[in-house]
């Protein structure tokens, strides 16, 4: 098991997720995310790492029928506050998923590849428990940003001392070397030091900004392909009795 959010580090998040400076990253996150994932209403999707179920919300607004699942009972009480009835949660580890194969269209890790302890192991439960899409979104360890919380750990306590970042050709890597050649799209969001106003927008809005893979945040898009199940199917056959020809 990878690192499991104690009560300080769920208190901490939230906090940050409800301070109005961040708000501003989180939408271009957000917009990212819903761009690569395409998710159609009515259809169903699993939070792999729901955390305080922020995400969560946001798809159910979505009018998707969401499932959280997160290791930490602290973060799922904030979910349960967060999401209300709108959508059922579930203790567990992104290794190991308690959900049938195919079981959800859509199956998210966002900002939770940091923390497991088997990164390959819970992209791997992903893509079973996945139909449609798989959205990763990681903290890009190749961004300024990225590499200012490394430093910066490494001289005062800090969640990210135990996180593990991923650029993109290394998120890539995984997805070719657990599915194949499968069809990937992938964003980044850059994270300016001033994230809001219209300027800001119209930057992170930029297709080549997008395209960037320094970006702090970046958003893989997995599109899954079919999977089928054959099972053996007895054949039933009668015996011939050869006609004897005249002659």
């Amino acid at each position: 098991m990878g690192h499991v959010f104690d009560f300080q580090d769920a208190q901490a998040y939230k906090a940050w997720v409800s301070d109005s400076k961040n708000r501003a990253t989180l939408e271009h996150q957000t917009r990212v995310i819903l761009d690569l994932l395409r998710p159609l209403p009515g259809e169903t999707l699993l939070d792999i790492g729901c955390g305080t179920g922020f995400h969560l919300s946001l798809f159910a607004e979505q009018n998707l029928h969401v499932t959280g699942i997160d290791p930490s009972p602290y973060m799922l009480d904030i979910a349960s506050q967060t999401l209300g009835n709108r959508g059922d949660l579930h203790r567990g580890v992104a290794e190991d998923l308690p959900f049938e194969d195919n079981a959800f269209h859509y199956a998210c890790l966002i900002t939770t590849l940091e923390f497991v302890e088997i990164p390959e192991k819970a992209l791997e439960e992903a893509f079973r428990v996945g139909k449609n899409r798989v959205m990763i979104g990681v903290l890009n360890r190749y961004a300024l940003k990225g590499v200012k919380r490394r430093i910066q750990g490494i001289f005062t306590p800090s969640i990210y001392n135990r996180a593990r970042f991923f650029s993109v050709w290394e998120i890539k890597r995984m997805i070719f070397s657990l599915l194949g050649k499968v069809p990937v799209s992938w964003r980044t969001v850059c994270e300016l030091p001033i994230a809001s106003g219209r300027m800001a927008r119209r930057i992170e809005a930029s297709p080549m900004i997008r395209r960037c893979p320094f970006g702090a945040f970046a958003a893989v898009s997995v599109t899954l392909s079919p999977r089928f199940r054959a099972r053996p199917l007895p054949l039933e056959y009668g015996q011939r009795t050869a006609t004897p020809l005249a002659g």
